[in-house]
């Protein structure tokens, strides 16, 4: 073939591959029935909690050192961002195919009845022989089958993004909700100390009054039985303490170990307007919802390039080198050797394989289709039983509030009756047992109301327009 008419046949291939479609459908996001509005949402607005970065939603400075050194430090977000890395390059490499492919080689050697092809190696005769060559091969990508699984692989990789999204939007909302139960168990340890300290003196007091024959033994047992109790619930809360800031450490990267913090009666509140914004940017912002949009859009492509695999492949090959079968003349003008040419190959027969391995692209493109489908309704469920979790605990908080004060108030004059010699101190121990419990309800009850909102923030995406890296702070 001259050099000529191969010119002419890597023109005519590549006006093939500029005008060559790619096989199988092309995506289209499906259609989504989205509400109007979020169940349980009383305050629509454009505008969304999600929309807003973490630090201006956790305005507790001690809260805001753990999360920046969580994003730096935490294991977890570290092989996200290796994910990514992995996923990336392999993006890198899926559409590498779609450029020549050039390299390099030779060989030198000398034998006697080397070459068998050659009627004087039969004589016993020894020859040397030397090549040096270099070639490329480029696979025209006529059916699309290179640029589907190009697609493919972005798709994937912009999915493992997605997911490192979602992994620091969960290790946001972990941190902060481990620090309010942190500051709930110091409250509820308060408490409970108090109520400690108001059961021993009522215990002291019933049996002084036994031994003066003045009080009852079952008076007595009562107070000693309110004071065990009582005794009895520090030590859960200790533990509760210290498992929760063992917690911490771990999301912190390092070693289990105390966490400083501060007081829940001087705790910052959180963003007081909730609005959720419109369902439809919430597919928009959810980093679990896009990484299966692109599974989904990744899926589609591989139909494409399952669809190529059916269809013959071409390509162009070349070679420019030297070969001689004597060193001496290696390097003599006789020695050039070059040679273009043109493959094609394709499959006849192969037992059903490719038909099988299409048909399991389709089937894999439906299994993304419902998993799309199900992080959708997912997502809405998330964001409707945080707003009424949110609403009922404040209710709930509200009405542990008035009870407490009115129980506080209650132990109050059951003290002074008391003391005035109007009533017995079985009546303010009755009205202590009814005090402490509620107030620890009401801690609960408060805490539970800040964590209803950090998960409302994170059913909402929250902070998705950052990528969360220690430096995107304030």
């Amino acid at each position: 073939m001259k050099f000529g008419s191969s010119l002419v046949l890597g023109c005519w291939c590549l006006v093939l591959l500029a005008t060559g479609c790619a096989l199988g459908p092309n995506y289209k996001r499906p259609a989504v029935e989205t509400p109007t509005g979020f169940r349980f949402a009383t305050n629509p607005a454009t505008n969304s909690l999600g929309d807003l970065p973490w630090w201006e939603v956790f305005q507790d400075p001690t809260l805001q050192e753990l999360i920046r050194a969580t994003l730096i430090n935490n294991y977890d977000l570290k092989q996200a961002v290796a994910r990514v890395e992995q996923a990336r390059f392999a993006a890198v490499a899926a559409r590498a195919p779609l450029f020549p492919q050039v390299g390099y080689g030779g060989d030198v050697g000398s034998g006697r009845n080397a070459a068998f092809n050659q009627a004087a190696a039969l004589n016993g005769a020894s020859a040397s022989s030397a090549q040096i060559n270099l070639n490329a091969a480029w696979e025209i990508d006529l059916w699309g089958r290179i640029r589907r699984l190009s697609e493919s692989a972005r798709a994937q990789y912009l999915a493992t993004e997605e997911a490192r999204r979602g992994v620091t939007i969960t290790l946001v909302s972990g941190v902060a909700t481990a620090y309010f139960q942190l500051l709930q168990y110091d409250q509820e340890l308060a408490v409970q100390r108090n109520a400690t300290n108001a059961y021993a003196d009522s215990y002291r007091i019933f049996n002084d009054r036994l031994k003066n024959g003045i009080a009852s033994k079952l008076e007595t047992d009562r107070a000693a039985a309110a004071l065990a109790n009582a005794n009895a619930l520090i030590p859960q809360l200790e533990l509760n303490i210290a498992t929760t800031e063992n917690q911490l450490s771990v999301l912190l990267g390092r070693s289990p170990g105390p966490i400083l913090r501060g007081s829940l009666t001087n705790l910052l509140p959180l963003a007081p307007d909730i609005p959720t914004g419109l369902p439809s940017r919430l597919l928009q912002r959810r980093p679990d919802v896009l990484a299966a949009e692109h599974s989904l859009i990744s899926a589609n492509a591989g139909i494409g390039a399952n669809l190529a695999n059916f269809f013959p492949k071409i390509g162009l090959t070349t070679f420019v080198g030297k070969v001689s079968p004597e060193l001496s003349a290696f390097t003599a003008g006789s020695a050039n050797a070059w040679n273009v040419g043109a493959t094609l190959a394709g499959p006849i027969f192969e037992g059903g394989q490719l038909r099988a391995q299409y048909r399991a692209a389709k089937a894999k493109f439906d299994e993304a289709k419902a998993a799309y489908d199900q992080s959708i309704l997912t997502a809405f469920q998330e964001v409707s039983n945080a707003l009424i979790s949110r609403q009922k605990l404040g209710e709930i908080r509200a009405s542990d509030a008035e009870a407490a004060n009115a129980l506080t108030s209650s132990v109050d004059l059951a003290t002074q009756r008391y003391l005035n010699g109007r009533s017995g101190y079985f009546e303010v121990l009755q009205a202590q047992q009814e005090l402490y419990p509620t107030q620890r309800a009401r801690v609960q009850a408060q805490v539970g109301e800040l964590i209803a909102t950090i998960q409302l923030y994170k059913a909402l995406g929250g902070g998705w327009q950052r990528t969360f890296r220690g430096e995107d702070t304030k």
